[in-house]
């Protein structure tokens, strides 16, 4: 049962003189929170509780007052905006002070425009954090500020045309060890120079991953990281390896791989330009690739790799070690 429907909460300042949260909105639907500033909350800014369809817009929230470098930022508390309901959207809001800025419970919920600057990950805080029952979760165009995005366990879940700096990054946490559908593109990330964390992690190990994208993403002073992969390896002899190791996400996982051999001379032994030489891929062991050939050449080898598993596609590459 639906109790409200139909509210609107506008220019409003919500002080909690830090001695609990801001509003809460329970089994409510087509609710509007706009153009609202919550400020001096310990538990909660914005709590949704059940129900569908608030709606949360240009609205400010913090537990401090402060526009960055803030003396107490590692003492934050509280959580700007929960969300334990269905089909809510969280649109051009900025979240300067708390523990964590967005805590995601439920299914089919959209973030974006969000630009959060709450307490910095070398802190321990968390910008936007999805709880493994927040499946179809879509974040858009956001601006995670030295504080990332957290996501347990994804389930269908979208990180899209971001910007992450001061080091921020995707945190993925294994829970129970699955993902499934999650696409992680087009992002921009921004770090220090020398530290070289790397733009996507893993917290724990997953041991059920399907249908995972991460790919387009740009990077400076950060590891880049992906779920697809090319190197070129090039030199004479008769073995050449292709290692993914430093770029691939998941550890010891390459689902599908392409290779091209290109001859540049003549196989020793003598004989035509390339002597009738044979090759092949020799093994795919921890990321790498081997390929071989029957006789030393000039070769160039480039080699294509991808970790896209498919539902219920079995990869007989996973079984060699």
């Amino acid at each position: 049962a639906s109790y409200y429907e139909g509210i609107t909460f506008r220019d409003i300042i919500f002080d909690s003189s830090y001695r609990g949260g801001g509003i809460r909105v329970v089994d409510s639907v087509r609710i509007r929170i706009d153009h609202c500033f919550f400020l001096h909350f310990t538990t909660h800014g914005v709590l949704i509780i059940k129900g569908h369809e608030t709606l949360i817009s240009s609205c400010f929230l913090g537990q401090q007052p402060t526009v960055g470098e803030d003396q107490m930022e590692k003492h934050y508390s509280g959580t700007a905006i929960d969300i334990d309901s269905n089909d809510n959207v969280i649109t051009d809001v900025v979240i300067f002070s708390a523990a964590v800025g967005i805590v995601l419970r439920s299914e089919a919920n959209t973030v974006t425009g969000v630009h959060c600057y709450n307490k910095a990950d070398v802190y321990g805080g968390v910008g936007i954090l999805v709880k493994p029952e927040a499946s179809l979760t879509r974040i858009g165009n956001c601006y995670m500020d030295f504080t990332g995005v957290v996501i347990e366990d994804p389930s269908q879940v979208r990180v899209t045309d971001g910007l992450f700096i001061g080091g921020a990054n995707v945190v993925l946490r294994s829970i129970k060890g699955s993902i499934s559908g999650l696409n992680i593109e087009g992002n921009m990330f921004r770090g220090y120079e020398g530290v070289g964390n790397s733009i996507v992690e893993l917290d724990g190990n997953f041991t059920a991953v399907d249908q995972v994208v991460i790919e387009r993403n740009n990077v400076k002073d950060m590891v880049l990281k992906s779920t697809a992969g090319r190197v070129t390896v090039a030199g004479h002899g008769s073995r050449w390896v292709a290692d993914f190791s430093r770029v691939l996400i998941f550890p010891n996982r390459v689902s599908h791989f392409q290779y091209a051999f290109h001859i540049r001379g003549a196989a020793e032994g003598g004989g035509g330009v390339g002597n009738n030489v044979t090759h092949w891929v020799s093994g795919v062991r921890r990321n790498a690739v081997v390929v071989e050939s029957s006789a030393k050449v000039n070769a160039v080898v480039s080699v294509v790799v991808d970790q896209y598993n498919a539902v219920d596609e079995t990869s007989y590459l996973l079984s060699e070690s």
